[in-house]
């Protein structure tokens, strides 16, 4: 086990260990600093693909080292990095700069990551990951509740960080999504535009709520566990279960009449979930989908 594995395995509650980690960072950057200081590598770049490279990143993080070492590993993986360092500034970057993916961590001066995730959605659907040293599961589920896509917990790998990166941007944008149209029950799923209507009302959706939807409208009156909607939708082998709980829920907001009530997104209780539908009369192509691959 790395020195880095070591200590993500360690709590983040001492200055020590909270140094630790950072000069375990400094260190990786430093060590790896020709790849991306001054010249280019062109193996590295060669990884990303070519609908990813020059993609703009917002990251929002007050920690000036941490800032500087995930910035350089998102420049080394081809991306264009605009920085923010309080959640005010995070505002007006997302609102002129429009970027393609936000990086935002929980704890920040000024404005709090959970409110200015809350207000970015109030206007805008990019995705956003948010960085978080708080590892209760309250703290998970207020940042995916205010309408975060994702969350990487501190301390953290940069490299694990950039694939992260790489997997929601893969899933958000249209180029991604050959899939055939979809049908059912009122909704209408674009895969290339990635946009579902319901009853020809457009459903403002985030990324992964978009996945979510999309995954049930192929497989409708299929149960899913938690661990298979891992799998499928977020393309985890594991994870935090109450991510699906808490997106459930988004989703259920925006489809049904009564939330609470479910008519469509039902809960079968000590299974999973299930999208129930009438489907003997409706055009559904892709439905026969095979289940989570």
């Amino acid at each position: 086990m790395t020195l880095e594995e070591r200590l993500a395995r360690r709590p983040l509650n001492s200055l020590r260990n909270r140094d630790e980690y950072r000069l375990r960072l400094l260190d990786r950057v430093t060590a790896g600093s020709r790849t991306y200081a001054g010249s280019v590598n062109t193996t590295q770049h060669s990884a990303i693909p070519n609908e990813l490279a020059g993609r703009r990143i917002l990251l929002v993080e007050d920690e000036e080292m941490i800032a500087g070492v995930v910035r350089g590993y998102l420049v080394q993986a081809g991306f264009l990095v605009d920085m923010a360092a309080d959640g005010f500034t995070a505002l007006h970057l997302a609102k002129t700069h429009a970027p393609d993916l936000i990086i935002l961590d929980r704890m920040l001066p000024g404005l709090d990551g959970a409110e200015v995730c809350r207000r970015i959605r109030e206007t805008m659907s990019m995705p956003i990951i948010l960085l978080t040293a708080l590892g209760t599961e309250e703290d998970r589920i207020l940042g995916l509740e205010m309408g975060a896509d994702d969350y990487v917990t501190k301390p953290f790998s940069p490299r694990e960080l950039v694939l992260r990166v790489k997997s929601v941007l893969r899933r958000s944008i249209k180029e991604f999504s050959p899939e055939p149209a979809v049908e059912l029950a009122g909704f209408v799923l674009n895969p290339a535009a990635r946009i579902i209507t319901s009853d020809g009302r457009p459903l403002g959706l985030t990324v992964r709520e978009f996945d979510l939807l999309a995954f049930f409208l192929r497989r409708p009156n299929q149960v899913f566990s938690r661990e298979e909607l891992i799998r499928g939708v977020w393309g985890w082998d594991f994870g935090d279960l109450s991510t699906v709980t808490v997106h459930v829920r988004r989703v259920r907001e925006k489809i049904e009449k009564d939330p609470t009530k479910p008519e469509l997104l039902k809960t079968v209780w000590g299974v999973g979930y299930r999208f129930d539908v009438d489907v003997t009369s409706q055009a559904t192509p892709g439905a026969g989908a095979s289940n989570v691959g």
